[in-house]
């Protein structure tokens, strides 16, 4: 391992020497790291990769970090980076892999993820949206309606399942697919948050024509495919990389220090049981980024999700009442439709709000608890009647 850090190192260097950050352009740069396999370097060689161990990823970042070298904005590409990305290597062709990934890492081209129905939200594989073969040109022509889309409104590309056989049971008729956002038949409508703003949108699609070439993993086998997409969901949410005392905590601790006169006994109790928890949750989200297989996390994530989604929630609930009447103001509601969401650097009105979806997006507490009960916990699974029913027969 030593060794392997030491190589990663010297490659480091010399892509500053050979691309200055002070002196290459941000887009050049991102470029060179790319194709010199230090973008993430448990991927295949000739896509960001090196094949080398992914907690060596964490030496490279060190190096390109203390030369002041820019990153690829992953706030904006979150979705493409920790869900389509993993998802794409695992189960893409290496035409998809070399077409996407790419233009994906640099930021180039925007992704989000169409899963979430109006029918079919913490039960998703009840999902209604449908694709039929084209038995001409062998195109999937889809029709139906998502919801919940982040960035949508940004978007070159969006990670879907369809139905593709509805007289299957639900898990087994649904296929993965990778849609073009600009199809005519695709129609975006904003859905206004009580942030004001509208991150997230409702998706309609109407005769969109996907070609056979943009399937991910085998026709019916889309819920499997979604597994890796979803659990990496949860770990690029609940595991997020994270400085001592940064996200959430950081903006309450700061405002603790600076402004005395709004302490409490009682505030300082819950502060410090916080402050605690916050810092396990970090580092325990570090842990598990290191023991992740490429692609292949485990449930845990889910109980990553279900504590950040918690401790958000109590965090921006103690630094309003620490702020009394001025944790309650609110600067503007004018509706935007954000490129990125920033708990930081908005005012503790807009992060307690926002904290609120932090417990319904990429996966409902209540889903994620089952999952963490029955595949790490090994308790018995709740009772399933609709399990083995053909999805055409299924009550909606």
């Amino acid at each position: 391992m030593s060794a392997d850090a030491a190589e990663l190192r010297r490659r480091a260097r010399e892509l500053l020497a050979a691309h200055p950050p002070a002196t290459t352009g941000r887009a050049g740069f991102l470029r060179a790291r790319f194709d010199a396999g230090l973008a993430w370097v448990h991927f295949p060689e000739g896509l960001g990769g090196l094949g080398a161990p992914r907690a060596l990823q964490a030496v490279v970042d060190a190096e390109l970090e203390a030369a002041g070298a820019p990153d690829n904005e992953p706030r904006r590409i979150g979705i493409g980076l920790g869900m389509a990305a993993p998802t794409i290597l695992k189960y893409g062709t290496e035409e998809q892999r070399r077409r996407f990934l790419r233009p994906l890492w640099l930021g180039e081209e925007v992704w989000c993820q169409l899963f979430s129905e109006p029918g079919a939200g913490s039960d998703l594989a009840a999902l209604a949206t449908r694709a039929v073969r084209d038995g001409e040109s062998g195109d999937w022509i889809v029709d139906g309606q998502k919801v919940w889309t982040s960035g949508a409104h940004l978007a070159r590309w969006a990670i879907l399942i369809a139905r593709t056989d509805p007289d299957l049971p639900k898990h087994q008729g649904i296929t993965y697919f990778v849609c073009d956002m600009t199809d005519p038949g695709v129609e975006v409508r904003p859905l206004r948050q009580i942030t004001g703003e509208a991150e997230f949108n409702e998706v309609f699609l109407t005769g969109v024509r996907i070609p056979d070439a943009h399937r991910l993993g085998e026709v019916g086998e889309g819920w499997r495919v979604a597994q890796t997409t979803l659990m990496n969901e949860r770990v690029a949410i609940g595991g997020m990389r994270l400085p001592r005392e940064g996200g959430m905590i950081g903006k309450t601790a700061e405002t603790w220090r600076e402004r005395p006169e709004l302490r409490t006994h009682d505030l300082h109790q819950r502060l410090l049981k916080l402050w605690v928890e916050s810092e396990v949750a970090r580092l325990t989200g570090e842990r598990l980024r290191q023991q992740l297989v490429a692609g292949q996390p485990g449930p845990a994530g889910s109980g990553m999700k279900l504590g950040f989604a918690r401790l958000a929630q109590e965090i921006s609930g103690l630094e309003v009442e620490l702020l009394g009447e001025e944790g309650l103001l609110y600067d503007d509601w004018t509706m935007r439709r954000p490129e990125l969401v920033d708990f930081t650097g908005r005012e503790a009105g807009y992060r307690y709000l926002r904290a609120k979806g932090n417990s319904i997006e990429g996966g409902t507490t209540e889903v994620l608890l089952n999952i963490v009960a029955e595949r790490v916990l090994g308790l018995p699974p709740e009772p399933r009647n609709d399990k083995d029913v053909a999805w055409k027969d299924l009550a909606r």
